[in-house]
């Protein structure tokens, strides 16, 4: 049933994700130092605008609008959703993802054909930065929530440590919109074949440090960065979203990635309204949508796949 918490998690699920994202932008691959204030500066290897996401988003975003069309999410039509993208001459483009797109596939299927086709490493962290919105469509079903997470997934990383994370993530965030906590992300691996791994990375990320985990451009490491951030910074109130999301850009590499990770959790668990203000009236990017809009958005593809 949706209520007025419930909805505001929801829409903070695109607005968590944007806002991390435009967070680490202008940080990416620094490591800032302690003293460094952390803002939304823009600028970066990419020169964003100030309060501009990347591809994190904008990728998120095409799997969001493809459900707008919905109710429920086809394959076929998130996958067109990437190609206009693509098409957009976009400034950022992972390495991974640019190998799949670049054969310019037609259909779903296709696309993950290609993925299936890549040599060499495939775990990138490009599926994981965008699985958030799957959430949105699932509320009322988790089963399907699990089966989206890791096909949307396939489209680009054909990868098992990729797909488990992407499941591990995407069924937190409806947990967290559902019952305002991170209880998900144990609660997933507890049924997973992978239970030790997983459980193994989760302990080690909760009791370490981000030195213990720097290949954060891997999935792994990414996830294992995002739940540092949010299981070490202070989690009585809603300031645990933009604390968190510091500490994502404080520990340095795939900055906007990991922040824009951590922040569809994080906004799942405590909602649009804990983003700060000033973040929310700067963000904005492709496909021509500001923060608002995400908000809007959101709302709109929960009320249209989850009773009330």
């Amino acid at each position: 049933m949706l209520d007025d918490g419930r909805i505001d998690r929801a829409a903070g699920v695109l607005l968590g994700t944007a806002a991390g994202d435009a967070l680490g932008a202008g940080y990416e691959f620094t490591r800032p130092g302690p003293q460094q204030e952390i803002a939304m500066i823009g600028g970066g290897a990419f020169d964003w605008a100030p309060g501009e996401w990347t591809d994190d988003t904008s990728m998120a975003l095409a799997i969001a609008l493809a459900a707008d069309d919905g109710p429920g999410l086809e394959l076929d039509a998130v996958a067109a959703g990437f190609m206009r993208w693509y098409d957009s001459d976009p400034p950022d483009v992972g390495v991974q993802t640019d190998r799949v797109l670049s054969a310019r596939p037609a259909s779903a299927r296709a696309m993950q054909q290609q993925a299936m086709s890549l040599n060499g490493l495939t775990g990138g962290n490009g599926s994981l930065m965008r699985t958030a919105p799957v959430a949105l469509v699932c509320l009322d079903d988790v089963t399907e929530c699990e089966r989206l997470a890791g096909a949307v997934g396939l489209l680009t990383h054909h990868d098992q440590q990729a797909v488990e994370a992407c499941k591990i993530w995407t069924y937190a965030i409806r947990h967290a919109v559902l019952a305002a906590n991170f209880d998900g992300v144990r609660e997933y691996v507890a049924t997973s074949d992978s239970a030790d791994y997983w459980n193994r990375l989760l302990d080690e990320a909760e009791t370490g440090a981000p030195d213990h985990f720097p290949n954060n451009g891997w999935v792994v490491h990414a996830l294992q960065t995002a739940w540092w951030a949010i299981t070490t910074a202070d989690a009585s109130g809603p300031a645990h979203l933009p604390l968190a999301l510091e500490l994502c850009v404080r520990a340095g590499g795939d900055t906007d990635t990991t922040a824009a990770i951590a922040g569809g959790l994080l906004g799942a668990r405590w909602g649009a309204s804990a983003v700060p203000a000033h973040w929310r009236t700067m963000l904005h990017g492709y496909p021509g949508l500001t923060g608002e809009d995400l908000v809007t958005l959101a709302t709109r593809i929960v009320r249209a796949n989850t009773s009330t």
